[in-house]
């Protein structure tokens, strides 16, 4: 009996798990499996990691090195006078409410004038790791094109608005979440769900907390060395007429580890028109099945900036009055 239950607890751990997706196996006889195991992460959790995904290790270890040189060289001592650190010390027992135990910057290939410059190799491999990433999303949007029965090219098509300087927009977050001397009164990022495309993460692989909500619970992102981690974003939910969906997901702060977030997002073009996929749509009774509204991207940014944390139907609702 003990060994029964056992196995039982550990398969019920397993189905409560991020599912964990070998890229490299569309290559080969498991093709067809592997498309069916990346749709039924797409629909079931919005999440998964990724291995064998093609991006060397020797990189992702530097990307590793030059993230954590860089906060202990050039941002530690600025958290330390931040708002929130300020707030925490200030306010005694209460709560903080509107504000995230986070470090942040944003990388894009319009600011690299203002990439650090203080930590050794950090632009180098950020280059290059951004072109590794780019190239590796534009192979997944594929993949989802496949899987929902599009054209290949279909939502990279749609990203893009049109030739020329209107492109998709790729950015980069790095991240650390510090140790935190109460995190019950402050949380590391407030649940949310991404408004872009795809979101592809390389998260610390020691230290956790990030997690995704699923059937009416929080479930752990576990740290596995050298994934990458997946997130549907709003934006793939509305092409794939809902099919797809953007999970909510947070960050929990910690007492004594700092982690490491570095967050890829490849979003459409501001000006880029997003709507339902017509395959996707059901003509019943004379009329399409279109259950998300269409709209201009940047509209949709302008609602989202200032409702991130809240409910996103209200967000594909605001957008649809424009």
């Amino acid at each position: 009996m003990a060994i029964l239950l056992f196995f039982f607890f550990l398969l019920f751990d397993i189905s409560r798990a991020i599912p964990v997706l070998d890229f490299s196996k569309l290559n080969g006889h498991e093709r067809a499996k592997t498309l069916a195991h990346i749709a039924n992460a797409c629909e079931d959790w919005g999440f998964f990691h990724l291995v064998n995904h093609g991006i060397a290790k020797d990189l992702l270890e530097r990307v590793k090195k030059v993230s954590t040189d860089f906060y202990k060289l050039e941002r530690e001592e600025n958290f330390k006078n931040s708002k929130v650190m300020k707030l925490l010390n200030e306010t005694c027992d209460k709560k903080l409410e509107n504000v995230d135990w986070e470090d942040i910057i944003t990388l894009t290939d319009d600011n690299v004038n203002e990439w650090p410059s203080q930590t050794p190799g950090f632009k180098e491999t950020f280059k290059e790791f951004r072109y590794e990433l780019k190239k590796l999303a534009e192979k997944i949007l594929e993949v989802l094109d496949e899987n929902l029965g599009l054209p290949k090219g279909y939502i990279k098509k749609a990203f893009d608005c049109e030739e020329g300087e209107n492109n998709a927009f790729f950015g980069t977050k790095v991240s650390h979440y510090p140790p935190c001397p109460n995190p019950k009164r402050v949380i590391g990022l407030r649940s949310h769900t991404d408004a872009g495309g795809l979101i592809l993460l390389f998260q610390d692989d020691e230290v956790g907390g990030l997690q995704v909500w699923k059937d009416g619970e929080w479930i752990d992102v576990e740290p596995l060395k050298n994934t990458i981690v997946i997130s549907i974003g709003d934006q793939i939910e509305v092409i794939s007429n809902g099919r797809y969906k953007s999970a909510w997901h947070r960050v929990l702060s910690t007492t004594d580890s700092n982690r490491r977030s570095v967050a890829s997002y490849y979003n459409p073009s501001h000006k880029a028109t997003i709507a339902p996929a017509p395959q996707l749509m059901k003509e019943t009774n004379e009329e399409w099945n279109q259950a998300y509204p269409k709209f201009v991207f940047g509209d949709y940014m302008s609602v989202y900036y200032q409702q991130k944390f809240h409910s996103k139907e209200p967000r594909f609702q605001a957008v649809s009055a424009t």
